[in-house]
């Protein structure tokens, strides 16, 4: 019989479980399909239901094979997200989700009068942001005080999984340095008093690192998963971490760049760097620290585009786009479709198409969004670098990555190499890592190796240097006329 680790992620658009054995190779692999809920211009939601649902289906359909033998869990999920449960573990509303749920700005402005952004920034490592969990939690008490009321306990996808498998409850360090300005990035711990100001009445946590082992599975989730009851399962994290652990993307110097429904970007560093425009939490495992970036969208636009062209296969457009010129024939897209998080951190931002003609087609608009959210990328690393990170070795990871057109025009937009590994499930694959980790000694470097890497073609490089001056200029030029678009729209769905 196999020995295998399962790891499971839950992830905006979809949930994914793979089994790993200990050479690495995944011996298989199942997801679940599953849409956000959006009740209003800048409010995006999930139901804390649907996560442990789609994780005991996945679990049953990929246990059924007598021959394996399943010895460690692991999970992950989106993050930071706040689900708040009542005394009985009952999910009070649905989750509110990371940084593309904006709702909160007014209670963001409220932290930062309160605590001062000096004093944030310093503490927490992070500006006040859409990303930031604190705030949201504050937004449930002030908008929705019966529902906070009833409200005992926090959790995010992968704490919610573990604690549903093993009864325990538990939060990785890294996740909760993404609760700001509730946890303090130096000292490792809950920040107080400010995250009982934030979260009255809240029971936070117990603090570990997401390597380590959250419990074993009990006897009423064994039944419900079909799992051998009293296997570890790991702590977890967020999971862009998770996806990095799944590259071997965690040294000094390394940047994972995640291809996905958002863009998101970790930067490893020996010590702690702030700067407001990006996000400066904890790594995953102890003593590393992250400087972060990520876009609001990034495969949304790619998929908003499908549903445009009345579902045309991903192969089609990809291959339209293939035949466009380099700068889509004169297109430039602003990505910022659901606002923009790093590192402009606008949630009023908006998605702007300039340059367009009755001669551009779909393989045009399709071009010019992979070049949008590559100008994006630039924006980013160019801000890390400017911030005094070193970015020594870019490896990219996610759905995205599975062709050969869009890491390349992200390569060519930054004159970055990419390493692409042998592997890019991405988070789920991280996490069964992690799972390994709990009872075998496996080191990720040998069970996902490189397999390509992505170079920048030299005759491209004055051209998106041009693009890329335009586009950073197409964002000050219409800034101030796309928040008057953006408060209209507001206004619109709130009558």
């Amino acid at each position: 019989m196999t020995r295998v680790y399962l790891g499971v992620d839950v992830g905006t658009s979809s949930s994914k479980g793979v089994l790993v054995d200990p050479t690495g190779a995944v011996v298989a692999q199942a997801t679940r399909e599953h849409r956000v809920s959006r009740p209003a211009p800048g409010q995006v939601e999930m139901s804390g239901d649907v996560w442990w649902d789609e994780f005991c289906s996945l679990a049953m359909e990929l246990t059924t094979r007598p021959d394996m033998e399943v010895v460690a869990v692991g999970v992950s999920g989106m993050g930071p997200c706040v689900l708040l449960v009542d005394a009985d573990d009952r999910p009070v509303r649905p989750a509110i989700l990371y940084g593309v749920d904006t709702r909160s700005q007014e209670q963001q402005d409220q932290c930062t009068a309160r605590y001062g952004a000096d004093q944030i920034l310093r503490r927490c490592g992070s500006a006040m942001s859409s990303q930031a969990a604190g705030p949201k939690i504050a937004w449930v008490a002030q908008h929705e005080p019966d529902r906070y009321a009833r409200a005992k306990r926090l959790f995010m996808p992968a704490s919610w999984l573990s604690h549903k498998l093993t009864g325990s409850y538990v939060l990785d360090h890294h996740s909760a340095s993404q609760c700001t300005p509730m946890y303090d990035v130096q000292a490792h711990e809950w920040l107080q008093p400010w995250a009982a100001q934030l979260a009255p009445g809240i029971e936070l946590p117990a603090l570990r690192w997401s390597d380590k082992t959250a419990g074993s599975i009990t006897a009423a989730a064994a039944a419900e998963t079909g799992l051998p009851q009293g296997i570890p399962v790991t702590v977890g994290t967020i999971d862009a971490w998770s996806e990095a652990i799944s590259v071997n993307a965690h040294s000094e110097g390394d940047l994972m760049l995640m291809y996905g429904t958002t863009m998101f970007l970790i930067n490893t560093v020996r010590n702690p760097v702030r700067v407001p425009s990006l996000w400066g939490p904890v790594g995953a495992f102890r003593d590393t620290y992250s400087l972060a970036g990520g876009m609001a969208t990034s495969g949304a636009i790619t998929a908003w585009l499908q549903d445009l062209c009345g579902g045309t296969d991903y192969a089609i457009l990809t291959a339209e786009a293939e035949q466009t010129p380099a700068g889509a024939d004169g297109l430039l897209m602003l990505p910022y479709f659901a606002g923009e998080r790093t590192p402009i951190m606008d949630p009023s931002a908006r998605g702007v198409l300039a340059g367009l003609t009755l001669s551009h087609g779909r393989g045009h608009l399709y071009r010019a969004a992979l070049e949008a959210t590559a100008f994006g990328v630039r924006h980013n690393i160019e801000t890390m670098i400017d911030a005094g990170a070193s970015v020594r070795r870019v490896v990219a990871v996610g759905g995205g990555v599975s062709g050969q057109l869009w890491p390349q025009i992200v390569t060519d937009v930054t004159g970055v190499e990419q390493v692409i590994p042998e592997r890019t499930i991405g988070a789920s694959y991280g996490a069964a890592y992690l799972a390994a980790r709990q009872v075998d000694d496996v080191a990720i470097a040998g069970w996902n190796p490189p397999q390509r890497v992505c170079r920048p073609q030299p005759s491209l490089t004055q051209l998106y240097d041009d693009r890329y001056r335009m586009y950073r200029q197409l964002y000050t030029s219409t800034r101030d006329l796309v928040h008057e678009l953006a408060a209209a729209q507001t206004k619109t769905t709130q009558a």
